[in-house]
């Protein structure tokens, strides 16, 4: 769980000047469906919108400086000679403890039409940046003499690559991502002195699916997905079931994601006039309690825009709903 990741991380940085952090880095939103942009680059221009997408994360609650994470994202499609393309932008910023972990990013997609549907291909370029400030520190009179416990804020920075495939059609969706490409190494304090911490963060694959289950009822859809994600060493799976409700063009959500030995998590979401708004609370199976688990708001806007000549191969996605 990333309480312990935070603790052990935070000891061994203190004590430990040149130990290697090794930890999974990347932060899990349990609305992955609603947030593309931040886990495929190939979503930039997919859907011939402007695409809006923010979210709000603070997990374990109840635990002092307990990790919360703010990500913000856009995309748009353009035409160029002639070939469908998109552009996107990214930034997170995730605190947890005594450290901060941000991140900017840019994206580019090419889009082509595939069957009947569309496939994305994708690449990514982003700065990293991970801080540490002990100004919240408390470790006694220990902390006044012992110079082994940093006094100072510190900070990392380094080039992150990714890239990514999605393709969709009305039936189905599926991408395949990999961020961190360049395994970037951070390295924290006095340089001369040889007094320095490193992270090294290792590439992440992302493959994320879905597809659409049409009832008897045209009001009613049903939506089964998942998300699984590794660093190679450690892997996470989210299998996800949500149920569609449709009256006089609103749309609202209810699902249930079960991530095997991590939690379960309820979701709930409307879309009103092209936003959309969502809630899903995390409950882990873990024994820290059910009132300590995690909540998250996300919300999404997709504009219809005509900036750009109008594509050839007009397509709308199996995720506008």
């Amino acid at each position: 769980m990333r309480l312990k990741h935070l603790i052990l991380t935070t000891i061994v940085f203190a004590l430990l000047p040149l130990q290697k952090l090794r930890a999974q880095f990347d932060v899990h939103f349990n609305q992955y469906w609603n947030l593309n942009g931040y886990y495929n680059p190939a979503w930039a221009g997919h859907t011939d919108k402007l695409n809006i997408a923010g979210v709000y994360s603070l997990q374990l609650t109840g635990f002092d400086r307990a990790p919360r994470t703010m990500y913000a994202g856009a995309d748009i499609p353009f035409v160029l000679f002639n070939k469908n393309q998109g552009a996107g932008v990214g930034f997170m910023n995730d605190q947890a403890g005594l450290f901060r972990n941000q991140r900017f990013w840019l994206q580019y997609g090419y889009q082509a039409k595939l069957w009947k549907g569309r496939l994305g291909i994708g690449l990514q370029v982003g700065i990293i940046n991970v801080g540490f400030d002990p100004a919240d520190l408390d470790l006694g009179n220990s902390s006044d003499t012992d110079p082994a416990f940093p006094s100072t804020k510190e900070s990392g920075t380094g080039l992150d690559l990714g890239f990514g495939a999605y393709y969709s059609d009305p039936r189905f969706w599926v991408g395949v991502s990999v961020q961190h490409l360049t395994s970037p190494q951070l390295e924290f304090g006095n340089t001369t002195e040889g007094a320095t911490s490193q992270i090294d963060i290792k590439p992440m694959v992302y493959f994320t699916g879905g597809y659409n289950i049409k009832s008897r009822n045209p009001l009613i859809s049903i939506q089964p997905s998942l998300l699984v994600q590794s660093d190679l060493n450690s892997l996470r799976a989210d299998l996800t079931s949500r149920f569609f409700y449709t009256y006089d063009n609103r749309t609202f959500s209810a699902g249930l994601t079960y991530s095997p030995t991590i939690s379960f998590t309820l979701s709930l979401g409307a879309e009103i006039q092209s936003v959309k708004v969502g809630y899903s609370y995390e409950m882990y199976t873990s024994g820290i309690g059910v009132g300590n688990g995690s909540h998250e708001i996300a919300v999404s806007y997709a504009m219809d825009i005509n900036l750009f000549k109008k594509s050839k191969n007009k397509h709308k996605s199996v995720r506008i709903l």
